[in-house]
């Protein structure tokens, strides 16, 4: 077959190409263009070296490999959107999302057992507080979704409910499947994915949004319990 024959079929694929993403949808046109992008690129650059232009057909097939793969990393580094952190105490259990870095969650214990958080005021959320007082963690995550809430709540409170908080008895160390649900991973998460949710949390926690020390510590706590098993 000769080089002409070869040229012209690679520039009919090349046209046939080009006219079905002419017809594609914007949508589906910007997902397919990472792929179809380099593919059409190294098609040209093969052209090119059939006809004996070496160099610039050497440098599209090489610009194509580079596009293709700067895509793939990208695609790899993409945030996944809906994922929220899971941190539960004895009287508690609270979920960060991490897309908004809202806080939500339900009562445990007490007398507003199995309610939600954002359905009770700030005098209920109070009783609360006054009722997992001997529990040093549960006081510091309601701490924490009451500042989220309520810049003033403190100025309503009695000054020794939460320093009278002292941790449960019996509290352990974090577990893996806990740190999996406080950094909103699954079982399959790599180094690079715990580190990636570990950060990104972070962010959300700073103080300049309203972070809490409890939950950046339980973040930091899980990070670690997490990549202690890939190391």
């Amino acid at each position: 077959m000769s080089v002409l024959v070869v040229a012209t079929i690679a520039i009919l694929l090349l046209a046939a190409a080009a006219a079905l993403f002419l017809r594609m949808d914007a949508g589906r046109l910007a997902r397919g263009i990472p792929v179809a992008g380099p593919a059409v690129l190294t098609g040209l650059g093969v052209v090119l070296l059939l006809l004996g232009s070496a160099v610039p057909g050497g440098m599209m097939v090489s610009a194509a490999g580079a596009w293709f793969l700067v895509g793939r990393r990208r695609k790899k580094r993409k945030p996944l959107t809906g994922r929220r952190s899971h941190v539960r105490t004895a009287a508690l259990e609270m979920q960060l999302d991490h897309d908004t870095g809202a806080l939500e969650g339900h009562v445990l214990a007490g007398s507003h057992e199995g309610q939600l958080l954002g359905t009770l005021d700030m005098d209920a959320l109070l009783i609360v507080l006054k009722e997992i007082r001997s529990d040093r963690e549960s006081v510091r995550l309601l701490e924490a979704y009451l500042d989220s809430r309520f810049a003033t709540w403190r100025q309503h409170v009695q000054p020794d409910v939460h320093t009278r908080a002292r941790r449960t008895p019996g509290t352990s160390a974090m577990s893996k499947e806990e740190a999996y649900k406080v950094l909103g991973l699954e079982a399959t998460a790599t180094a690079a994915d715990i580190r990636h949710a570990h950060r990104r949390l972070m962010q959300r926690l700073h103080p300049d949004r309203g972070g809490s020390t409890f939950l950046a510590a339980r973040i930091n706590e899980a990070k670690d319990v997490l990549l202690s098993h890939h190391n």
